[in-house]
């Protein structure tokens, strides 16, 4: 794999580099050649629960590449005199890699969510990128040490496996079982098969713009106050 420059916030190493460049020479070249890769798109939330949990701080720096995502991560670099050359949303990169699958003709997993809401997702997909290979799908509500599910994902011999069961499960579920696969690119993807499925309804662009998505999703959905609150003893910890 080609190197990248990185950031470290926390003992948590961030790629700095803009998404283009992540996409043009790093992730495509990784699908395209075969090879393995784990990547963590990591918010201070993530970042919060590896202070708190030293297994899944191991488990997120086994990752190849960390992503920020996130604008409380961009503030903290820059704040630290080491500043991120910009902030790469989790689900743009999730975009760009079906976008690229569907050019290439590239196997796809779907892993996680509700059932509904997994299979809404991949029909979504494959309405939009036809010449995707959706090669299987499976929710999340699985034991993380059911082999069963690995079997069935390894069996469909995916390029791009998406994972969508939330942190830390999503993470410590590729870090563990990854080994297992002769190839394959794996990806935390947190709710956004909830958004491919329509069931959510991403913040529109001049809120991305502005760096207020997070905002919109407050609004939208109260119940993520927690969480917000982890990026508020986030940024008191930096």
């Amino acid at each position: 794999m080609v190197k990248v420059e990185k950031v470290n916030i926390m003992d948590i190493e961030f790629v700095n580099t803009t998404k283009e460049t992540l996409l043009t020479k790093h992730l495509f070249p990784i699908l395209l050649n075969q090879q393995k890769c784990f990547i963590v798109t990591a918010n201070p939330e993530i970042v919060m629960k590896a202070q708190e949990d030293q297994n899944y701080k191991q488990t997120v720096q086994q990752a190849h590449y960390i992503v920020p995502d996130g604008i409380g991560i961009i503030y903290a670099a820059k704040y630290l005199g080491t500043p991120l050359t910009e902030r790469i949303a989790g689900f743009d990169l999730v975009l760009d890699l079906l976008k690229f699958a569907n050019e290439k003709k590239l196997n796809v997993y779907f892993l996680g969510a509700r059932d509904e809401v997994n299979q809404k997702a991949t029909k979504k997909v494959k309405e939009k990128y036809p010449d995707i290979n959706i090669v299987g799908a499976h929710h999340g509500f699985f034991d993380l040490e059911d082999s069963t599910v690995v079997e069935s994902v390894k069996d469909a011999n995916p390029d791009l496996i998406l994972v969508a069961l939330g942190f830390p499960k999503q993470e410590e579920w590729i870090c563990k079982y990854m080994d297992d696969f002769e190839k394959g690119l794996f990806i935390g993807v947190g709710g956004s098969f909830d958004v491919l499925a329509g069931e959510v309804k991403r913040a529109p662009d001049i809120w991305i713009k502005l760096n207020l998505e997070w905002f919109y999703r407050l609004i939208k959905q109260p119940f993520r106050i927690k969480r917000i609150v982890k990026v508020f003893q986030f940024m008191f910890k930096v």
